[in-house]
């Protein structure tokens, strides 16, 4: 499948669109507290964002069956990723956030008919140091993918930085879920792998634009699917970082379009 390029003006789009996204954790991020239920934080930003003048694209999103199992239409705003869990989480009025946990909170809109997806892992209260060092191991990697992200450069490249920075500290980065083109629709060419090697893989072209968004565990990189079909967690239940960002290729460098 050809590989979407956007022009200048479908990029600015792209930006505002993701701005929203970035708009909206600066919101919820006065919530994040112990006591307060994920679902509370979903309703927080379906709010702000439908009085944006966007929409929430995860609520009712149904994507192709994965190994052989289709998941029922997203019910929630935002995706919640509570410790051991990964990505997809479901938000859930019953789960409390408790201090010492850490959240992913990953966060999709369409705005003006562009779309904008962001993920950023938020601590509640004080946490522990191991805990503390995915996170900014984590926010490293993605930092590392996106300065890969270069006209000319290959796929393999960021994926091969990301390994080549979580390895070696005693994080595993997960290889089953990966990052994606983006644009008119939540879901385009090309896949984005967060594991690689340099050079190979596809050439990135100016006006590429794609979600970078690595998950990296304490334990091993083994996932496993809960009974909902959607909430994805660790195997060993150790617990998982991720941040997200929209990237452009563009002729003078990466461009993230997903901040304020």
């Amino acid at each position: 499948m050809a590989i979407p390029l956007k022009t200048r003006d479908e990029i600015a789009r792209l930006r505002e669109a993701g701005r929203l996204v970035a708009e909206t954790y600066e919101v919820l991020r006065e919530y994040l507290a112990p006591g307060v239920s994920t679902a509370e934080l979903d309703g927080i930003a379906e709010r702000y964002i439908r009085r944006r003048g966007a929409k929430p694209v995860y609520k009712g999103y149904q994507p192709e069956a994965r190994k052989g199992v289709r998941p029922p239409p997203f019910p929630g705003t935002i995706c919640v990723a509570v410790n051991e869990v990964i990505c997809h989480g479901i938000p859930n009025p019953k789960r409390r956030l408790r201090e010492g946990d850490i959240i992913g909170i990953d966060i999709g809109v369409l705005y003006r008919g562009w779309v904008g997806d962001s993920c950023v892992t938020f601590t509640v209260g004080a946490i522990d140091p191991r805990s503390r060092a995915l996170i900014e191991v984590t926010k490293e990697c993605l930092n590392r993918g996106i300065a890969q992200s270069r006209a000319g450069s290959h796929m393999g490249d960021i994926g091969a930085a990301i390994q080549a920075y979580a390895e070696p500290r005693g994080f595993s980065v997960v290889s089953e879920y990966v990052g994606h083109g983006v644009g008119r629709r939540l879901h385009e060419e090309p896949n984005v792998p967060h594991t690689g090697d340099a050079g190979t893989g596809i050439e990135l072209l100016p006006g590429m634009v794609f979600t970078i968004e690595p998950m990296i565990n304490l334990g091993a990189k083994d996932t496993e699917l809960l009974a909902d079909r959607w909430t994805v967690v660790t195997k060993d239940r150790g617990r998982s970082a991720q941040f997200e960002h929209m990237v452009a290729i563009t002729e003078n460098g990466p461009e993230v379009l997903t901040l304020l």
